[in-house]
């Protein structure tokens, strides 16, 4: 067994790949580092930038990751996104606009992730379930879920340092409201929303005001929404 220290990285989004991408850098430049295993509870690296049809659960019946959705738009410029080591440039050979749709952004941060050469530390499909910590030997034991073409297989292994860049955008935090349970019509949380089309000729409430809140509602007066309406706290 390799008496270097062991380093988990949960999550292969932009800041695990980017953890992976520095290692890869040290290593480059001559410098020795730690065995890495990088766990991607999807079956691609990309983290949310990845589109899925899919809301609730996923083909594992693990609660869908990521909150993308068709026709969504950067809704800052891509300058404020853009790796120092990668440019947009580089990647498409040509200047491209500020504000790109999803699928430009996810083709720029794989592109990154292949030209890095960080994927052979990932494992995706592996569902971290749990870490816990030794104070008696100073090690992680993290417990992971393969969903393979067979059954699912749980396996445990031990680290030195665990590095959690599996983001705090997958979990929707609903609130509620006295009546909700007994609504005819339909209740949903930004994350689990797909396409604008589904609300052609409704009348649609939006809670808040902020980002999704913005882009959802301007999408469904495009898409044809009989009625917007638009609530807010402050």
């Amino acid at each position: 067994m390799s008496s270097k220290p062991r380093v988990c990285v949960i999550g292969a989004g932009p800041s695990g790949c980017s953890i992976l991408r520095a290692f890869k850098s040290a290593a480059d430049k001559g410098a020795e580092i730690p065995d890495l295993v990088c766990y991607e509870k999807q079956g691609q690296l990309g983290g949310l930038w990845n589109y899925s049809w899919r809301t609730g659960v996923d083909e594992n019946g693990e609660p869908v990751h990521n909150s993308m959705y068709r026709h969504l738009w950067s809704n800052g410029p891509k300058e404020c996104l853009e790796f120092s080591d990668y440019t947009f440039e580089e990647h498409f050979g040509k200047p491209i606009p500020s504000f790109p749709p999803r699928q430009v952004l996810q083709d720029y941060i794989v592109g990154r992730i292949e030209k890095s050469g960080i994927a052979e530390w990932v494992k995706c499909n592996h569902v971290v379930e749990g870490v816990t910590y030794d104070d008696a030997t100073s090690k992680f034991t993290v417990t992971v879920r393969h969903f393979s073409a067979g059954a699912p297989v749980d396996s445990s292994s031990e680290f030195d340092y665990v590095v959690c860049s599996s983001g705090h955008f997958s979990f929707p935090n609903v609130p509620s409201f006295p009546g909700m349970e007994s609504y005819a019509g339909r209740v949903m949380h930004a994350h689990d929303f797909r396409s604008a089309e589904e609300f052609e000729g409704k009348t649609v409430l939006v809670v808040g005001t902020s980002y999704s809140a913005e882009d959802i509602s301007s999408q469904c007066y495009k898409y044809g929404a009989k009625k917007l309406l638009l609530s807010w706290r402050t």
